[in-house]
């Protein structure tokens, strides 16, 4: 098995609680704020055991302007792109097909670039 080129993935937030709020509703997750290390952070999905990200405290880039985090939905992107609108975001474009599935770009609360993904089945 190839590893992963990306290991892990860091959003810079301005509020945790509402940014953990955010990222649960598009997601449909139950993340919690750990606070045990030297900063607080929200593990993207709750899930320590395979690649992926956290939230911390932090200073967005402006406009979007940063790296994009791409993150697989639940559900249909249909679904999840109205939950981001829905809970504050902003969805940038209509979905976007590539051959392991389908995507659309977003903006979270704080700005940061998303891209909310679907695998193809």
């Amino acid at each position: 098995m190839t590893p992963p080129v990306v290991c892990w993935a860091e959003i810079p937030v301005t509020d945790m609680d509402k940014a953990v709020a955010f990222y649960n509703t598009v997601f449909k997750w139950t993340m919690e704020i750990d606070t045990s290390g030297p900063n607080p952070m929200a593990t993207l999905g709750g899930a320590m055991d395979t690649t992926g990200g956290h939230l911390y405290p932090g200073k967005p880039s402006a406009g979007g302007n940063g790296p994009t985090v791409h993150i697989v939905v639940p559900d249909a992107l249909e679904d999840a792109a109205k939950r981001c609108a829905d809970a504050g975001g902003t969805v940038l474009c209509d979905p976007i097909e590539i051959p392991p599935g389908r995507f659309v770009y977003a903006i979270d609360l704080d700005g940061n670039s998303i891209g909310l993904f679907e695998p193809k089945a």
